[in-house]
């Protein structure tokens, strides 16, 4: 995910830099860069584009220059999650997930303490274990995810709805609802976003984060597209490859196809066969931007040796 510019600002911008640039230092480059960026996109001058001294973590100890970034467009801001990515950067991007019938108090309290730890995006549980999680997470910054019409979303839209608002006022601060699947097959797409819309409405409502579970492993490539249609007509924050229950999971294929079809608005996340590093950094290379795995914490500590690097890009 990289900053879409003009190849001539671009090249115009790196040509008024590389004078200084001439000592090798890679880092200072890519901020040097940066700011020309920055300078083109709000009509600055470079000079007035530098807000501090700090280098490439200036989003996180300068928020004014984030805003400044969204106020000219952006529709996201991300890590680039390459080779030297931190194990922190990592887990800010999984939903830690448990979502067995068998899940037991135990298992889930450990859940918690690990998400607590790692700092990762979310908890995903099942809706009966959304208040207990809301308790034991309080105060450490990690929400809790739950899941609506799981896994078969064959459940009606007024009653999807109603297990939403639900499991909202249990705690819950994202949603991931799982479509109509056999209403998509059957050619009914009115009744499919009228599905996604119902819970849509109730998530932000909350101002909760809804996430669409198309199903991928029971689509064709024309059902896929026309799922993540629905979505994006219906107003969801993001698109979901699997529930992780059925014959199959995420794909790269998958996840290129559907952030083509929802463009940069739009979040995607990668569930179900993300087994370690690589598999998550295959997928967020192909277009994810978050990633549901019950083995978080082996991602993370994958990546634990890594050195962050920090870098910030933003997607138009």
């Amino acid at each position: 995910m990289l900053v879409s510019i003009p190849t001539t600002s671009l090249k115009r911008g790196v040509n008024q830099i590389m004078p200084s640039s001439s000592n090798g230092d890679f880092e200072q480059l890519v901020e040097q860069i940066t700011d020309v960026i920055y300078a083109r996109l709000n009509g600055e001058s470079l000079d007035q584009a530098k807000m501090c001294g700090c280098t490439s973590e200036c989003f996180h100890r300068c928020p004014e220059r984030m805003h400044r970034v969204v106020d000219a467009g952006a529709a996201r801001i991300g890590l680039v999650l390459g080779q030297t990515a931190s194990a922190r950067d990592w887990a800010s991007l999984i939903d830690h997930t448990l979502l067995k019938p068998d899940a037991s108090q135990t298992e889930i309290k450990r859940l918690c303490e690990e998400a607590a730890q790692y700092h990762f995006a979310s908890v995903c549980v099942n809706p009966t274990w959304v208040r207990a999680c809301a308790c034991h997470l309080q105060g450490s910054g990690v929400p809790v995810c739950t899941v609506i019409g799981f896994p078969l979303g064959a459940t009606l839209p007024d009653v999807k709805a109603y297990e939403a608002r639900r499991a909202i006022m249990d705690g819950a601060r994202e949603v991931d609802m799982v479509i109509n699947v056999g209403a998509l097959k059957s050619d009914d797409d009115c009744l499919v976003e009228h599905d996604i819309r119902s819970v849509v409405e109730v998530a932000h409502e909350y101002d909760v984060t809804c996430k669409v579970i198309i199903e991928t492993a029971l689509l064709t490539e024309d059902e896929k597209v026309r799922a993540c249609q629905a979505a994006k007509n219906a107003g969801a924050d993001f698109v979901k490859t699997s529930t992780g229950f059925s014959k199959g999971g995420a794909t790269v294929a998958d996840i290129a196809l559907m952030r083509r079809v929802v463009g940069p608005g739009l979040g995607v996340k990668a569930s179900g066969g993300v087994k370690n590093i690589d598999d998550a950094r295959a997928m967020v290379q192909a277009g994810a931007t978050r990633i549901g795995a019950s083995v978080g914490v082996k991602i993370a500590q994958e990546a634990a040796g890594a050195k962050s690097n920090g870098r910030v890009s933003a997607t138009y």
